[in-house]
């Protein structure tokens, strides 16, 4: 059976928000286009693997701002979470276990609090 961990709640609630921010990162980074400077499209067939990129207009000035918003935040839940005072009860390889589980913490939450199906 796996060990489970008391995890402070700031701790949890942090993780939680830096799932979501990566998330919404991710989501926003397909939707742009490739190039954050507008660019003309390309072909190269003379790697390993041909390369295709349509024309890219460029990302507006809003665009860019919210990626930099997002990329901010990611930083700073980042940081949070890694220099939380938690990690400092806890040393080598079980650091390194709670580490992993906390970042999973979300995918069991409800299972545990929402009882039998």
């Amino acid at each position: 059976m796996a060990t489970t961990y008391d995890f402070p709640s700031d701790l949890l609630a942090g993780q939680e928000e830096l799932h979501q921010v990566r998330a919404e990162l991710s989501a926003l980074l397909k939707r742009l286009p490739w190039s954050v400077e507008p660019l003309d499209g390309f072909s190269d067939d003379n790697g390993w693997r041909k390369v295709e990129r349509p024309a890219s207009p460029g990302w507006t000035a809003d665009e860019q701002a919210e990626v930099e918003k997002l990329r901010q935040r990611e930083h700073e839940l980042a940081v949070f979470v890694s220099t939380h005072r938690y990690w400092s009860e806890l040393s080598g390889p079980e650091r390194v276990s709670a580490r992993s589980a906390l970042k999973h913490a979300h995918e069991t939450a409800p299972e545990e609090t929402g009882g039998p199906s």
